[in-house]
């Protein structure tokens, strides 16, 4: 085989560097690995949650395995000991709402089907012969079709389906087991027991120590739209009006803050289930509104439609140019609006985030009545002139102030949803 020859080179061309440079070079690449992880800890709060839970779920696994470990204990789960394990694993979620949620389903699903899976059982056993057969064959048929029609409907799909699940799959084992009556309950009592010791330690480590709250990440994924609402609509309005290079206009793009806002639902929906279970801790107490919550998503969503809706504004052949007259005499008036807009988004997220009634009907509704009225008295596509290009350009600006209006309606309804969260959710 051939062989390639390096050539080296002896220094020749090459600047030293002095040893202070090379101290520093050194020293950095000695701190790269730890300290550059540790300020990326500090700096995404997310990844500190996700190292968090790791180590959290690492912990319960540990506690549950002393169940094989110490004899003591495993002379009394034995064998059993492994649905702990599983319960845990099964069980221990991201947030300690969901893990709640998903014990208290757990827990349910396992009493339910395992006792109506005994005295199915027993049933059958005291009919016996061919009869046991036929006994267990429809119960299971009844019992399984029912729970499965069951997690379809829409409100138990949304809270309890794993639990429907769970008892489908206790139900089925212990009737299909086809152990004798007293086994059965032997058996089922033992695992309700270790599945309730995987269950509790899940809820003390989760709830107790470093808790990660649905409720907290829903409240504040909620304030931080309302924030990338503002900051697009004021994006879109130095872009309109030619405020900005072409520098400034590749380093900002103001639809993607709009996009992230309308793929938010399914999260949002998710974080309120979740949110629903957690109990009473820090500023939510129970029976916290979690539903106008959504009521603001799906607000934020459709302004952020709207907002999106204008970026044919300024690609479309049928808006005024940037150095077209059209624009100038508007110019200074729709930027005012947008700016009252923006402050209008950050009331309302300020509001929710320091959790103080925002006084709407003082302060919100009647800027936005203002807002209203500065928008009708913007010249109409008639004031424009007459051949084709002045009526085209003016009904593209019309196009515009009709979208400002929208948004003016949709804020309205959401400064009422705020207003209707602060007298439910006690805000001060």
């Amino acid at each position: 085989m051939g062989s390639t020859v390096i050539d080296i080179p002896d220094g020749e061309g090459v600047v030293p560097c002095s040893k202070e440079k090379k101290k520093e070079v050194g020293d950095i690449c000695c701190q790269f690995p730890i300290d550059l992880f540790f300020k990326e800890m500090k700096s995404n709060k997310h990844m500190t949650r996700k190292v968090i839970h790791s180590i959290k779920v690492g912990v319960a696994l540990v506690f549950v395995s002393l169940l094989y470990l110490l004899d003591p204990l495993y002379k009394q789960v034995g064998e059993n000991a492994m649905w702990a394990i599983m319960t845990v694993v099964v069980v221990f979620e991201f947030f300690a709402g969901a893990t709640l949620s998903k014990g208290i389903n757990r827990g349910i699903g396992t009493v339910l089907g395992g006792g109506l899976g005994c005295l199915a059982a027993i049933f059958a056993q005291a009919v016996g012969g061919v009869g046991k057969a036929i006994i267990v064959a429809i119960t299971v048929f009844i019992f399984g079709a029912a729970a499965t029609y069951t997690r379809q409907v829409p409100n138990v799909k949304k809270k309890f389906d794993y639990g429907t699940m769970i008892f489908i799959l206790t139900f089925s084992l212990v009737v299909v087991s086809g152990l004798r009556a007293e086994q059965v309950l032997e058996i089922a009592r033992d695992r309700l027991s270790t599945i309730a010791m995987g269950f509790a330690i899940c809820l003390f480590i989760s709830l107790l120590v470093f808790p990660i709250w649905a409720s907290d990440e829903l409240h504040d994924s909620l304030i931080a739209r309302f924030e990338d609402l503002a900051v697009s609509l004021e994006g879109f309005s130095k872009e309109y009006f030619g405020n900005v290079n072409e520098k400034e206009k590749s380093s900002f793009n103001f639809s993607s803050k709009c996009k992230s806002v309308l793929h938010s639902k399914t999260k949002d929906e998710s974080l309120v289930n979740f949110a629903s279970w957690e109990p009473w801790h820090a500023k939510f107490g129970f029976c916290y509104p979690w539903g106008i919550y959504l009521k603001l998503g799906e607000d934020l969503r459709d302004l952020a439609t709207t907002i999106l809706s204008l970026k044919g504004c300024l690609k479309s052949p049928t808006q005024p140019s940037e150095s077209n007259t059209f624009r100038q005499p508007v110019k200074e008036p729709c930027e005012a609006i947008v700016a009252s807009l923006a402050w209008t988004l950050r009331e309302l997220g300020e509001s929710i985030k320091k959790m103080k009634k925002c006084g709407s009907e003082d302060s919100i509704l009647p800027k936005l009545k203002t807002v209203r009225q500065e928008l009708s008295q913007i010249p109409g596509p008639s004031t424009f002139g007459t051949n084709d290009l002045e009526r085209t350009d003016g009904l593209g600006l019309a196009t515009f102030v009709y979208s400002m209006v929208e948004m003016v309606e949709k804020m309205e309804e959401m400064a009422i949803h705020v207003e209707q969260l602060g007298q439910l959710g006690g805000f001060s």
